[in-house]
């Protein structure tokens, strides 16, 4: 597999969250359980890169491309998410985070069986493209989108998020054979939700495992309205806002 790590570092979350969250992934990535799923895997390891994001255009790279085939390249890993400081940018691109994944699974030096893109964020889409347009693009290159929803609010940009972002997710992001979402809905949760979610989209454990969820048992938020649900709700809570955060 050939995984992208695309993590959301908005302004909308503290710096108190953003140390949780890359905490998080700095365990997640060399989590025993983590490291035996891989090694269960038909290869044997995993490809795996990771990002930050924001705003369309506000990128900032983790780790390249690497591979990993036990405890050792998970534990580099995990060292270098350790060290590194998160920066909170402006506004919130799902869509620029996705098209930016894609990219780089175009220029991965290994070819993946499967191609997954793992987003997290705290909010809806409400700069760059449509994210249905940029879901559509991966879709096409047919490439599985995962997503970790943090229904959180204790962040300073909470006027901008929305109740229901685990549905958002599921009706506007994730996408692809087997795609699914892990919600958080409080920062304690965080870091079991990130191994539960590698452990998932490496899909090489028992079920036995304890806190280990198939995909298709991950409650589903379906709607019980039949109309469509409104994708560019991120864009219209920042045009009635962005008064907020303007230039005087």
């Amino acid at each position: 597999m050939a995984l992208v790590l695309a993590v959301d570092v908005s302004r909308s979350m503290s710096p108190r969250e953003l140390t949780i969250q890359r905490d998080g992934y700095a365990a997640a990535l060399n989590h025993p359980d983590v490291v035996r799923a891989i090694a269960q895997g038909a290869y044997g390891s995993i490809a795996i890169t990771m990002f930050e994001w924001a705003g369309d255009g506000s990128i900032r790279e983790v780790f390249d491309w690497t591979l990993v085939a036990n405890a050792n390249d998970a534990d580099r890993l995990s060292a270098i998410v350790s060290a590194s400081v998160p920066i909170g940018q402006r506004r919130t691109s799902i869509s620029g985070a996705l098209k930016h994944a894609v990219k780089r699974l175009e220029e991965a030096p290994f070819e993946g069986f499967r191609k997954v893109i793992d987003v997290s964020g705290d909010g809806p889409n409400n700069h760059g493209g449509p994210v249905l347009n940029a879901r559509e693009e991966a879709l096409a290159s047919r490439i599985v989108i995962n997503g970790l929803p943090l229904m959180t609010s204790d962040g300073p940009g909470g006027g901008f998020n929305i109740g229901d972002l685990d549905t958002y997710y599921a009706e506007c992001v994730i996408g692809g054979p087997g795609s699914f979402l892990v919600p958080v809905r409080s920062w304690d949760q965080f870091p079991e939700a990130v191994r539960r979610k590698l452990i998932l989209e490496i899909g090489s454990l028992p079920l036995d495992v304890p806190d280990v969820v198939p995909a298709q048992a991950l409650p589903q938020p379906l709607r019980p309205s039949t109309e469509p649900y409104d994708c560019l709700i991120g864009e219209k809570i920042w045009e009635q806002r962005r008064w907020m955060f303007d230039e005087p």
